[in-house]
């Protein structure tokens, strides 16, 4: 992996590759989903129309599969974040291009988004005061550990990520220094694949943490009905 290149200097503020490629990510794909939900049909939808809507119906699946009640709300979220990480994960395939995930400041602020997100969805979910008691349960003592383990895990979300893409983009720049560009065909497979499934675990992840705040709320509640 190569040291991002400063592009542009504006002040205290630098403008670096990594920079430019993650917002060309985003601009791609905004502008994709612009040209391509431009009349929409409900009757004899185009092929593109058909792929978009089992795109997102696969990913409400899979949201369903571990928060059920939830899905709905959940696609937004999840779905863009896969869909970021899939782009972004196979850019590195373009020559001369990097994949921005192999930069730990891009992870480190997914990781971020994701670590506010818990919350965020925590607090619509139960309410500001409630969500936050859960950090108490079952002791004060306990408040310490659980902050812990939320700066643990952000940590490791950005690192696995960062380190997985990483080794990959440098794994297949050392094939093609030492192979030339016909035989690392096998290999340049494997990154799409291993890509593929780096976005997967990711966004899997997130929704694991952002369902177990949810679902202590709702034993929380559990608790309090059969108390009551």
């Amino acid at each position: 992996m190569e040291e991002s290149k400063v592009l542009m200097v504006f002040g205290p503020l630098h403008i670096t590759d990594t920079v430019v490629s993650t917002w060309g990510v985003m601009i791609v794909l905004m502008l994709l989903s612009i040209v391509f939900t431009r009349g929409l049909k409900t009757e004899t939808p185009s092929r593109i129309q058909v792929i978009l809507e089992s795109t997102v119906s696969l990913i409400e699946t899979l949201i369903a599969d571990i928060l059920p009640d939830q899905s709905r709300k959940l696609v937004p979220f999840i779905g863009t974040l896969w869909l970021f990480l899939v782009v972004a994960n196979l850019m590195g395939l373009i020559p001369g291009l990097h994949s921005p995930t192999g930069n730990l400041s891009i992870t480190a602020a997914l990781a971020i988004v994701v670590f506010l997100s818990v919350h965020w969805y925590g607090i619509r979910y139960d309410g500001f005061k409630n969500y936050l008691r859960h950090y108490l349960s079952p002791t004060p003592l306990m408040l310490p550990f659980h902050l812990i383990s939320e700066v643990t895990r952000t940590l490791a979300l950005a690192i696995r990520l960062f380190g997985n893409i990483a080794s990959l983009e440098m794994a297949a720049l050392l094939v093609l220094l030492v192979a030339g560009f016909l035989v690392p065909i096998p290999l340049l497979l494997l990154h799409v694949v291993e890509a593929l499934v780096q976005a997967y675990i990711f966004g899997m992840l997130a929704l694991v943490y952002i369902a177990g705040g949810i679902q202590t709320q709702q034993q929380h509640k559990d608790k309090k009905e059969k108390s009551s």
